[in-house]
């Protein structure tokens, strides 16, 4: 009996030495030694020496003089990957690409749609109908809601208004018995109904300017343009106006990769992005933007690869390499 147990303990430790000690040694001294770059997560370095994100793991670059990446619906964190899961008929779908298309959308012959867009939404009227706004949150109550929670200031807007408006707040409790206490996102329709009534042609919408003490101030507000009106609405405007010949966009521009994390676009992607990028960077530096935008589309080009050397698959981009060239030959944006 002994002995049994005795070879079982020896076996044990052999496997245990095996699969925990020498196994993972033997791997961890060669990735060290053939493979470094990719053993240590594939790590770029700015132009200051400092580490600012991995070379296979997208990251979210916002400002203009940056290309982006795809859209990500594990909001670029590496311990998330996940695709959105969403089906063709679920509007959320439709709506994200909406909100992503509208700022960016052009028409066939080139001019952009977002003027028009802005221009139809201070009219007040989908399809004949007064109040747009309330029109859009009866629609979609779960993206109005989602408003109200997408930041505390939107909430605080809300309870705001629910404490200048006990009636409708009351008609709310006794409609909704089941809600004796409403939260700012449980008002979120009633709240927008009222606003449009009140407001129309206007959202409310993030505003930053100069506070009493000159720093800057953000504050929620009525608004009748801006990014928020140009993409919330840009579904709604389209189907107002589903005649208008827009121009096709890259796939890749408004669609998430399964994981979420794509570090790469398509060169097709990057030379829609082109324009803004060049136009940006020429007005930081006082530079001529055709000369600029030539310089901008040559780094793409040099960064430009398909799989096995161009044999399989469409040229694409990585996000992070070429902003980071960016940078080294333009220096940092103010």
């Amino acid at each position: 009996m002994w002995r049994i147990f005795a070879k079982s303990i020896l076996l044990a430790a052999v496997s245990v030495l095996l699969c925990c000690v020498l196994y993972p040694l033997a791997l961890w001294a060669v990735g060290q030694t053939v493979f470094p770059f990719q053993a240590n997560g594939s790590l770029l370095k700015g132009p200051d020496g400092a580490v600012v994100g991995s070379r296979i793991i997208a990251q979210p670059f916002t400002r203009d003089e940056y290309f982006q990446p795809r859209p990500s619906a594990a909001s670029y964190d590496g311990s998330a990957s996940s695709s959105s899961a969403l089906a063709a008929s679920n509007y959320a779908l439709r709506d994200r690409v909406a909100r992503a298309l509208g700022p960016l959308a052009k028409y066939d012959t080139g001019q952009p749609v977002a003027p028009d867009v802005e221009q139809w939404f201070q009219q007040d009227r989908f399809q004949g109908a007064p109040h747009l706004v309330g029109q859009w949150a009866d629609l979609h109550n779960g993206l109005a809601q989602a408003w109200v929670g997408a930041d505390p200031k939107n909430a605080a807007y809300v309870d705001e208004w629910a404490k200048q408006h006990p009636a409708l707040v009351a008609q709310f409790v006794k409609d909704n018995p089941g809600t004796p206490q409403p939260k700012a996102a449980d008002l979120a329709v009633v709240f927008f109904k009222d606003f449009s009534s009140a407001h129309p042609g206007w959202f409310p919408s993030a505003v930053t300017a100069n506070g009493p003490d000159g720093k800057p101030l953000t504050r929620i507000q009525p608004v009748q343009g801006g990014a928020d009106i140009q993409s919330i609405f840009f579904d709604l405007w389209r189907q107002d106006h589903a005649g208008a010949r827009l121009a096709e966009v890259p796939g890749d521009l408004v669609t998430t990769s399964a994981s979420g994390l794509d570090p790469h676009i398509s060169l097709l992607n990057a030379e829609f992005q082109l324009d803004r990028v060049s136009a940006k960077w020429a007005a930081d530096l006082k530079r001529d933007p055709a000369a600029l935008r030539q310089e901008i589309e040559q780094i793409l080009r040099r960064n430009a690869g398909a799989p096995f050397n161009g044999l399989f698959g469409e040229a694409f981009v990585n996000v992070l390499e070429v902003n980071l060239e960016l940078v080294r030959r333009y220096g940092k944006p103010a």
